[in-house]
């Protein structure tokens, strides 16, 4: 009698983001990570958004049915931003073709496709009496051209609506095609900004998908388009397990590709669904990390624990005028 076939288990892959591919984060993070439930230090304590600009900007987004990264991300900085009249516009819907494991966008099959977006965001930019707006997008590799078409729609209105704003767009890396970055770029945006988010070696688990140096060829690619009339711009987090060698390393590698403009901020763990915590950065290590950028000769470093890609965004450029408050009709 013929002996039965002996069969290896099916090993089972999820596409959690705290597991990405099954794979377990802690041979990458380290065993040491904290719990969720972890009092914050005292630094990330921040008033609850509800003031009346809040609001206001609030009903405005949502009548025009319009996303916010401020919202989609759960950022902490969304109450102080939204009362001093500026917000983050994410287009091409709410819903994310890839799944970063360390992001609070909703991942899915996206169906957005609202040809008249632009022109919507580019009103509510103008109603806000914007002197620097910033917009940016779910990754849609869905799409022929990744999305690239609908940034071009929201600079050419904000461009017609709004002129005297400047316009910043932080977009995917297209998957590192160099049509769709030609197309934005061409539009001439004021600033041309894709972060790198983690350094090389957290990619694995961060930014399955993704590699480190297609977004540094990214970077490269637009600057090199761009010329002196596009600044560029990235931006890192910290608390992943990476040590401040490596986030030195990864500046000089972006400051190579002639990145001017960088931000630094903490993760915060979303849900238990994703990467864990390794642990919080100190103010103090935040302002060594923003002294050794400059020392490499970028134009500006904003790094704290709550900083942002588009947190105080103007201020990060020149700006040739005051802004006309938030609440500028007509």
């Amino acid at each position: 009698m013929a002996a039965e076939p002996t069969t290896t288990p099916r090993e089972h892959k999820t596409r959690s983001r705290a597991n990405p591919g099954g794979m377990d984060v802690l041979t990458v993070l380290g065993p040491d990570v904290l719990d969720l439930r972890e009092r914050k230090p005292k630094w990330f304590k921040v008033p609850m958004p509800g003031g009346p600009t809040y609001r206001e900007l609030k009903a405005r987004i949502a009548d025009d049915n319009l996303h916010t990264v401020c919202q989609e991300a759960a950022c902490p900085n969304i109450g102080e931003c939204w009362e001093r009249g500026t917000a983050t516009f994410m287009i091409l819907g709410d819903t994310c073709t890839r799944r970063c494991g360390f992001c609070h966008v909703k991942t899915g099959k996206p169906t957005w496709n609202d040809p008249l977006e632009p022109a919507r965001v580019a009103r509510q930019v103008a109603r806000m009496g914007l002197r620097h707006a910033v917009i940016t997008s779910v990754d849609r590799d869905d799409m022929p051209d990744k999305g690239a078409h609908a940034f071009v729609g929201v600079i050419r209105q904000i461009r017609r609506q709004a002129p005297r704003c400047k316009v910043e767009v932080l977009t995917p890396d297209f998957q590192g095609l160099d049509m769709p970055l030609a197309k934005v770029i061409a539009e001439r945006p004021d600033v041309f900004n894709h972060n790198v988010e983690v350094v090389p070696r957290l990619y694995t688990i961060a930014r399955r998908g993704s590699t480190w140096q297609r977004s540094l060829r990214v970077l490269e690619t637009a600057k090199e388009m761009g010329g002196d009339e596009v600044v560029t711009k990235s931006g890192l987090m910290v608390g992943l397990g990476e040590s401040f060698e490596e986030m030195v390393d990864a500046l000089g590698q972006l400051r190579e590709k002639q990145v001017q403009v960088i931000t630094i901020g903490q993760y915060l763990r979303p849900t238990e669904r994703h990467l864990p915590l390794v642990r919080y950065w100190h103010p103090d290590e935040f302002d060594a990390l923003a002294a050794a950028g400059m020392q490499m000769g970028f134009d500006h470093v904003a790094a704290g624990p709550l900083v942002r890609s588009s947190y105080h965004a103007d201020e990060h450029v020149p700006q040739p005028e005051p802004g006309v408050g938030p609440l500028a009709a007509g």
